[in-house]
């Protein structure tokens, strides 16, 4: 198996299609397509003029769901070196198809009479097995009239003027200085998509430094495209192209990063996550009563694991939470009461487990059940793989957070039970600290399978910041300890010192933006300013290199390397760069307690900059910080009340 290179790829998001080609918009092999609902609608999609192959010059993303592509007609041009007959490809993903307008631009002295041709093609192929690289033997049908494979799978075109003839051809004369253009549309028709209109969000940043400008603008529009309705709700896919699907983990993290883009896809995600709670114990999907699932995939896309697989021991904790956050952030209470008898069963999950929240590899799945999820993830200093069961250090921190914030909601609610859970975290911590952590003065990033410490530095540690199940003094040693896996363009997954340390890996020594971002979150919360600080400028620098794009992973040792297989855009990297403002802000919301607070990191490590459209309590909020760090707030919370009593900001 060899999962096909991305880096070099140009992708248009419009969930749940996704259209990813090489710089010249040609559409010529794995993994180049337009899919929808993770089957390919175009396996193929070239463009000739004149019989020629236009020579590509240049590409360029639009915006999330929208390229660019530009060519040059060699051989019909008339003056020298200068390009004069050029082929422009503006290329849109909409979430059933998508669409490319033609544009042949005469710019020679002559008349041109040719031939515009495009052949596309489809060969009907699964999702999984373009990533796993088992599409060889499919066969390749045309697509000029329409297609539709044996299990259903329609694809249809239209193009807009009509060609001359069943063929995509249309033959045209053109005079100096003029253009033709022509659209074609593809859509995949036996699956009900909902086409609404696309999404765009109001919240923007003007900074001194323009990169956060740019970072939050592009991390935005990427969240935007990539969000995806489950009946009434919506949500954010994990990522395109392997993951436009709902996921427990990747989608709670994004919603929960993104809260500063308002509620509404938090609340969708955790509806659409609680109508699929676990009722009852099947080890072939993991599924267990309380348990939140991994992941949902259309069942004849389904490849390596089932159509709905629970593997995975953190997303139950990480649901609690983002519910409480989202309380927090003005949720309305409506919405929130019907989810409490899901918290109580999720928190009854947690508790369920003896000693720490641990789990095993699935029978019929994966490996190991965290976030670093890859069969090598969890590694001992020496590079020795961990064997399980294994209790992650972050999970315990996860489950410490939830049992607080289930507590407060029971609590809140007027359902009781605040009490138990309080004592459960705080015992949980009693045991985390005499169990976890290491004579290095570092936590573990987990305990194996006879209860010893898997002693590897790693990134785990920093979502223990901000959780509280830290103590001050644990919480500088944590911190400083992520200072030190810090590169200059973000927080490395393990210690260049690992026995396992590969900066090119997926999990030991790359660079994951939303683990940065997540650490970055915990770092201003307990308090460390300096360090906060410098991640705020390994996220910018990062984002540069990659166009404001940021991927699901990358290299980050000397400078910014592509991981080559990595999703870009993913869900919980784009969220990032919401994340950034709630870190610059030192932002902490409680709309429930009437309180709005900003503690703004001092001096700003951005310079002075005005943030416009954070969304609290469903009013968009205008608020400024000078160089200095010194806050104002311009618009927004005037029109913010609980219980008639107006919403205070204080600094």
């Amino acid at each position: 198996m060899r999962q096909p290179y991305l880096h070099e790829h140009v992708t248009c998001v419009a969930a749940p299609a996704t259209w990813l080609s090489g710089p010249s918009g040609e559409l010529a092999g794995d993994p180049d397509g337009l899919y929808v609902e993770d089957r390919r609608v175009l396996a193929r999609f070239a463009v000739t003029v004149a019989g020629h192959v236009p020579v590509p010059i240049g590409a360029r993303r639009v915006d999330a769901a929208t390229a660019e592509f530009t060519a040059v007609v060699r051989e019909l041009g008339d003056d020298g070196a200068d390009p004069t007959v050029t082929l422009t490809r503006r290329r849109t993903a909409t979430p059933r198809g998508g669409t490319e307008t033609l544009i042949l631009a005469n710019n020679s002295h002559a008349t041109l009479s040719v031939r515009v041709e495009v052949r596309a093609a489809t060969d009907f192929a699964r999702m999984g097995a373009v990533k796993d690289g088992h599409t060889s033997g499919l066969s390749i049908v045309d697509v000029a009239e329409g297609a539709a494979a044996p299990d259903g799978m329609t694809v249809t075109v239209a193009a807009q003027p009509a060609p001359a003839g069943p063929q995509l051809r249309w033959d045209i004369t053109l005079p100096p200085r003029q253009t033709w253009s022509a659209r074609l549309t593809f859509t995949r028709s036996d699956v009900d998509v909902a086409a609404d209109e696309p999404v765009s969000s109001v919240l923007s940043v003007t900074a001194d430094d323009r990169r956060l400008d740019e970072l939050v603008r592009t991390g935005a529009e990427d969240l935007d495209a990539l969000r995806r309705t489950d009946g009434p709700d919506v949500y954010y896919t994990a990522g395109s192209p392997w993951y436009l699907t709902l996921f427990g983990r990747d989608s709670l993290w994004a919603a929960r990063l993104a809260l500063p883009m308002g509620t509404e896809v938090a609340a969708g995600t955790l509806r659409a996550l609680a109508r699929r709670q676990g009722v009852r114990h099947d080890p072939d999907t993991d599924e267990e009563p309380g348990k939140i699932l991994h992941e949902v995939r259309p069942p004849d896309a389904s490849y390596h694991l089932p159509p709905v697989y629970y593997g995975t021991v953190d997303a139950t904790a990480l649901w609690v939470s983002t519910l409480a956050d989202a309380w927090r952030w003005g949720l309305a209470p409506s919405e929130v009461e019907p989810l409490l008898p899901n918290v109580e069963r999720a928190l009854g999950w947690l508790a369920g487990h003896d000693g720490f929240i641990a789990y095993r590899a699935s029978a019929k799945g994966l490996t190991n059940h965290g976030w670093k999820d890859s069969g090598d993830g969890v590694q001992h200093a020496d590079g020795r793989i961990a064997e399980g069961p294994l209790a992650l250090s972050e999970v315990q921190g996860y489950a410490y957070r939830a049992a607080l914030d289930g507590a407060a909601l029971l609590d809140a609610f007027g359902r009781g039970g605040g009490e138990r859970w309080r004592a459960w975290a705080a015992g949980l911590a009693e045991r985390f600290r005499k169990a976890f952590w290491c004579p290095g003065g570092y936590p573990a990033i987990a305990l194996d399978g006879s209860g010893a410490q898997v002693d590897s530095i790693a990134s785990n540690m920093g979502h223990l910041l901000g959780t509280g199940l830290l103590n001050a003094e644990e919480s500088r040693a944590v911190a400083g300890h992520v200072a030190a896996l810090a590169s200059p363009f973000g927080l490395r997954t393990v210690a260049p010192e690992s026995g396992g340390y590969n900066p090119l890996s997926y999990h030991l020594g790359s660079v994951w933006p939303h683990d940065t971002a997540i650490a970055l979150l915990g770092l201003v919360r307990d308090g460390h300013s300096t360090e906060a600080a410098a991640l705020v400028r390994a996220l910018l620098a990062a984002g540069e290199r990659f166009g404001f794009r940021l991927p699901e992973l990358y290299g980050g040792d000397d400078a910014p390397t592509p991981y080559p297989a990595a999703c870009r855009p993913q869900a919980w990297s784009a969220a990032a760069g919401p994340a950034l403002l709630t870190a610059l802000l030192g932002l902490d919301v409680d709309v429930p307690a009437g309180r709005v607070t900003l503690r703004p990191m001092r001096p700003s490590p951005i310079g002075e900059y005005r943030i416009r459209g954070l969304r609290i309590g469903g009013v968009p909020v205008d608020v400024s910080v000078n160089a200095h760090g010194s806050a104002t707030v311009h618009s927004g919370l005037e029109g913010l009340s609980v219980g008639g009593a107006a919403v205070a900001a204080r600094e």
